[in-house]
């Protein structure tokens, strides 16, 4: 460890190696650094990012004092296994372990082999999806999730969940070491840079008329629009208009059964004057839309620990969610809950749901929740 002016500062490496299309993973890691910064000084711990270059325009926003951001060379998953096997060394932290000093390196997803090291080694996965869902992935990638994840689990200190259902997964679905440390951790969405940007203006940018409520996932099945669009048609059909504000880019349906069924709802029942799809748009930009909406709604047949949730108990946005066990444990009775398989039962939650009360508040306090995640994230170190 370090010498702060209060005692010893943690030293924690940061593996920041993800697809810049999943920003669900991409957003945890940038919260996570910047909730640190509602520590006091004396106790915020000294971090090192290790990224990889696809990632370096998320890298350069963030802010906080004590971080060291390095553009690494990350190995390859298939061919260092065999490499890491061959010479019983793990070739994915090697580098780091071997150049820098470190009280805990986070988040470790590859682990061929038993690393020798005083440096904590703590993993971090976000859902076990694959198990549920197993025709949402290719057979390939079902056979590597498994397979790295039974390494993982054989060699790391700790794994780190976002959720209480998560952690019950993998208790079922996997043997777990009685050495291994299980720990349930939840994010928190950090709000900055927002009080700048007039919620009119922004209505003006994208279209979107006074009252709209908010969809912020990918287009991935799991995802679920295709409920909200049945049930924007059902009421429709009853004269009942109401508006969404969707970002994500679309993606078109040339080789997508599901995304051809999108595409098909929204044509069919002229749709496109009542749903605003917005793109890709600037994070901030998403959040004052979020901020300004009637709800989000959160219709996912699965999720870890959604991203958008979270975001939305920062903002004291109400949530309609779909009424997986996990939604209900991240909202407990702030949500308004409905099945994702019944497009009937969405429609009249939207159809009876009341104009927002924007001086409502309905969750914790922002400022409590943030610090409180501040404190247990380092406490994972110790």
């Amino acid at each position: 460890m370090t010498v702060s002016q209060g005692g010893l500062r943690i030293r924690i490496g940061i593996i920041f190696n993800f697809s810049a299309s999943w920003m669900g993973g991409v957003v945890y890691i940038l919260n996570l650094i910047k909730t640190l910064n509602h520590l006091e000084d004396y106790r915020k711990p000294e971090i090192i990012l290790f990224y990889n270059r696809e990632l370096k325009r998320f890298v350069d926003e963030i802010q906080y004092p004590l971080l060291t951001s390095l553009e690494w060379e990350f190995p390859p998953v298939y061919s260092d296994y065999f490499k890491s096997w061959i010479f019983r060394k793990n070739y994915f932290i090697e580098g780091i372990l071997n150049k820098y000093e470190l009280d805990g390196l986070y988040p470790v997803l590859d682990l061929p082999v038993k690393t020798i090291t005083k440096t904590k080694l703590v993993s971090w996965y976000a859902d076990l999806q694959h198990k549920y869902y197993p025709e949402f992935f290719t057979l390939r990638k079902i056979v590597e999730r498994n397979f790295r994840i039974k390494f993982m689990l054989r060699y790391t200190d700790a794994l780190v969940v976002s959720s209480r259902c998560t952690a019950n997964d993998f208790t079922r679905f996997f043997r777990l070491r009685n050495s291994m440390d299980l720990i349930i951790y939840h994010f928190v969405s950090v709000m900055e840079n927002l009080d700048k940007i007039k919620i009119d203006e922004i209505k003006i940018k994208y279209g979107l008329p006074h009252r709209y409520y908010m969809v912020s996932n990918q287009f991935h099945k799991h995802k679920n629009h295709r409920i909200l669009f049945k049930a924007l048609s059902l009421l429709k059909e009853r004269g009942i208009i109401i508006n969404l504000a969707v970002t994500g880019k679309l993606p078109g349906a040339k080789n997508s059964k599901y995304l051809k069924e999108l595409h098909h709802l929204i044509r069919e029942n002229y749709l496109n004057n009542q749903i605003y799809f917005l793109g890709v748009i600037p994070r901030n930009e998403q959040l004052v839309l979020m901020k300004n909406s009637e709800a989000v709604i959160q219709p996912s047949f699965f999720e870890g620990w959604s991203t958008v949730i979270e975001d939305a108990k920062s903002l004291q946005v109400p949530v309609i969610a779909s009424n997986l066990p996990v939604n209900k444990e991240q909202l407990e009775t702030a949500g308004t809950f409905f099945d994702p398989n019944n497009p009937h039962e969405l429609a009249s939650v939207l159809d009876n749901y009341k104009s927002r009360d924007f001086d409502a508040r309905y969750y914790q306090n922002y400022s409590e929740r943030i610090r409180k995640a501040a404190e247990e994230f380092i406490k994972i170190f110790y």
